[in-house]
């Protein structure tokens, strides 16, 4: 059936979904207002579904079994309720922007894993001298004087090492300027 056909009795299906509406909406709004533990906006939703069901079967709010439909309104009300919060607890919480703001940043393992090979190879590209600086201080973790007892060499040299090692690998690595200071 569809919006503005003309029923046995003489009126228009807009009018009667009206008639049922002012008759029965309140208590079912507040039937579903409740199965949705006060979510208006859930409630109002699933008002407005109910109707419609009612609009498209009209063969069952004309039985002539029962004397009114609001029973049938509020089966129909109360098995889309369920449906919809069956729906709900099928798919993963949704996180609001709050959440996401403080969510912890997991690093790409592809993308960290092609840094180390570029890095690799730019290192390839210094001296003996510069690369054993690197390797021993930022690659091992010794501080300036353990590299320096351990190349027997004064710390001042190997901070200037350190210095111009970093200053070439920013050359042969533009895109890793940032990460190299």
């Amino acid at each position: 059936m569809t919006a503005g056909t003309t029923l046995m009795n003489g009126t228009t299906a807009e009018h009667e979904l009206a008639a049922l509406q002012r008759e029965h909406g309140r208590p079912l709004f507040a039937l579903l207002l409740r199965l949705c533990d006060g979510d208006r906006q859930r409630a109002e939703d699933l008002l407005q579904e109910t109707l419609v069901r009612a609009w498209q079967h009209p063969e069952a709010l004309r039985a002539d079994d029962f004397d009114s439909v609001r029973p049938w309104l509020m089966t129909v009300g109360r098995r889309l309720a369920i449906d919809a919060r069956r729906a709900r607890q099928a798919r993963p919480a949704e996180v609001g922007d709050a959440v996401l703001e403080h969510a912890r940043v997991i690093c790409d393992h592809a993308e960290r894993a092609a840094a180390m090979l570029d890095v690799r190879e730019a290192v390839k590209t210094l001296t003996p001298e510069h690369r054993e600086v690197l390797v021993l201080v930022y690659f091992q973790g010794a501080s300036v004087a353990e590299a320096a007892q351990t190349l027997g060499i004064p710390p001042g040299t190997v901070k200037s090492r350190a210095y111009y090692a970093l200053r070439a690998l920013r050359r042969v690595l533009p895109g890793y300027a940032a990460d190299l200071r």
